[in-house]
């Protein structure tokens, strides 16, 4: 039984040294940590995968491992062909040959080659993340550059250090194992993702993430083919990779096809680390980093924006709630007015507060256009979207429900992501629920205030989740937690999506006897006589008060 819990210790104390190398080279708190620090890990990840599969491609084959790995004969490249899904390495590219040469005077100089020369190999191409207008971002570029030339060997041979200590071990250990690398991957951004409530930083706490994407999955019966999956502001990728393990395998491989956009560079760098640790290579050129709103990336036939934009299987999405983005707002408006893309309209931009701008009502809009016939999307939006009686808010809502596309909603704890207070709800929609069934859930109430820094978090139980999964997908009626309702009684409410305004209104009603009932009576009495005493007395003392008050020059 392989011992996960010494492993993931291991990879952290890794990622900790890093970091407290960072710190002694004055480059903490910056950008180039972040890229030191995610760089040098994947780097060790992949070499480490690398390796492994190496030894075990020539255990199988029988091959003489160091002709491979000096690719005598080109014998490198039928290792390639057995395990497409690796990045390609040279001998001269490992940690094993590097650490041969630390003593070298320019070994700083030979880790940033290696690392330039690996992202610029043909076979690694696929592994660039691509920006709207066609450009390429390279996998790695150089980082003993980002500190003081008297510094960069002291500061190389302390990399090696750290990740010479312990290998990755990709046996039966931790291949595939979607659960560890979440959790090694939040662990490994957790200070490069700080949401500041702007566009693309927003980050999913894992474990809501993990329980939208077994609701989308488990609603309806899913099939054994390869299913197409979107997030429009994909983050980290949190929401998408989560559904895509949750798809899980099939005959044809795994069952997802990853498609993303997001505007941040950073966290399009975040996403590709999360798909290669997570073994998602055929979907990393569907990464795109731009603006989904104002020209997205995605359309039916790749490269043609005359062909339409693609519809999915499946969308999840925790868009951006408010932002400034009134510099593309008209843009925007323009380029599809023709469409139907934003049916309900793009928000005006404000005289005052443009940073209030509801930028989240764009992307639901987004979604559903771009949703298929019978496709399923979940929704990450804040609460007050599903009661507000007018403006695009109402429109939207009026149109999911005329069409017959909500399957529920789900009103989450306040606090439920620490970096906002806002209260959140999840939308679900399913193009193909027909059956005049949705389900409105209450979960407010549930969880636990625990404090996250400087702000307090509201915390799921693994109980709280299964119950709230459960009860989703089950259509589970519960009293005063969740309630069955028609798309007409919807109507009825003014298109409210809010479970409390279905719930039964309970008065309780209590026996009392002649002589109980005098007795509540005459204390009733005898209390308001008090007050009403007290609030006398408590007049007269202001009248008096005020008397006493005179005008002086």
């Amino acid at each position: 039984m392989p011992n996960y819990v010494e492993l993931e210790k291991n990879i952290k104390s890794i990622i900790d040294d890093l970091q407290g190398l960072c710190s002694t080279n004055g480059l903490s708190n910056t950008a180039y940590e972040e890229v030191v620090v995610t760089s040098v890990f994947l780097y060790k990840f992949l070499n480490d995968k690398f390796m492994a599969n190496l030894r075990k491609f020539c255990k199988d084959t029988g091959l003489d491992y160091q002709a491979v790995i000096k690719n005598e004969d080109d014998m490198l490249d039928a290792f390639y062909a057995a395990y497409p899904q690796d990045v390609a390495f040279k001998y001269e590219d490992t940690i094993d040959y590097l650490v041969q040469h630390i003593k070298d005077d320019n070994f700083y100089n030979q880790l940033d080659k290696t690392l330039v020369r690996i992202s610029n190999y043909k076979e690694n191409q696929s592994f660039s993340v691509e920006t709207a207008g066609g450009e390429k971002k390279p996998l790695f570029t150089e980082i003993c550059d980002k500190v003081e030339v008297s510094k960069r060997n002291a500061f190389a041979r302390n990399v090696f250090s750290y990740i010479t200590r312990d290998r990755f071990d990709f046996g039966e250990t931790i291949e595939g194992n979607y659960d560890f690398f979440s959790t090694i991957f939040e662990y490994l951004i957790q200070n490069y993702n700080v949401a500041s409530g702007t566009y693309a930083e927003y980050f999913t706490p894992q474990a809501l993430s993990s329980a939208i994407a077994k609701i989308l999955v488990h609603m309806s019966p899913v099939e054994d083919k390869i299913y197409e999956i979107y997030d429009p502001s994909a983050g980290s990728g949190s929401l998408v990779l989560h559904l895509a393990n949750e798809l899980g395998d099939g005959k044809f491989g795994n069952k997802a096809r990853v498609f993303t956009q997001d505007i941040s560079q950073k966290s399009s760098r975040f996403l590709r680390i999360n798909m290669l640790l997570n073994g998602l290579k055929e979907s990393l050129e569907n990464i795109i980093e731009g603006d989904t709103l104002e020209t997205p990336a995605h359309y039916k036939i790749k490269g043609d924006d005359t062909s339409g934009l693609k519809k999915f299987d499946f969308i999840t999405s925790n868009p951006p709630f408010k932002t400034d983005f009134s510099s593309t707002r008209d843009k925007i408006e323009t380029k599809w007015e023709k469409t139907t893309r934003f049916f309900a309209g793009v928000p005006k931009i404000p005289n005052s507060k443009k940073e209030s701008m509801a930028i989240y009502l764009c992307f639901i809009q987004h979604i559903l256009y771009s949703l298929k016939d019978g496709g399923k999307a979940a929704i990450v939006v804040p609460t007050g979207f599903i009661t507000a009686q007018t403006g695009i808010e109402k429109t939207i809502r009026q149109n999911i429900i005329d069409n017959k596309w909500l399957r529920g909603v789900i009103s989450m704890p306040s606090n439920i992501f620490a970096n906002t207070g806002t209260n959140v709800s999840v939308l679900f929609i399913d193009k193909s629920n027909r059956n005049d069934e949705v389900l409105l859930m209450d979960a407010s109430k549930l969880g636990e205030k625990v404090k996250v820094g400087k702000n307090q978090k509201t915390v799921l139980s693994k109980v709280e989740l299964e119950r709230i999964i459960n009860s989703f997908v089950e259509h589970k009626v519960e009293e005063d937690f969740s309630i069955s309702v028609t798309y007409k009684q919807i109507k009825d409410k003014n298109y409210s999506f809010s479970a409390g305004q279905y719930f039964d209104v309970k008065i309780e009603y209590i026996e009392l006897s002649a002589e109980l009932f005098e007795e509540k009576m005459k204390s009733y009495k005898s209390n308001l006589t008090a007050l009403f005493s007290e609030g006398k007395t408590l007049e007269e003392e202001i009248k008096n008060k005020l008397r006493d008050l005179n005008y002086e020059d």
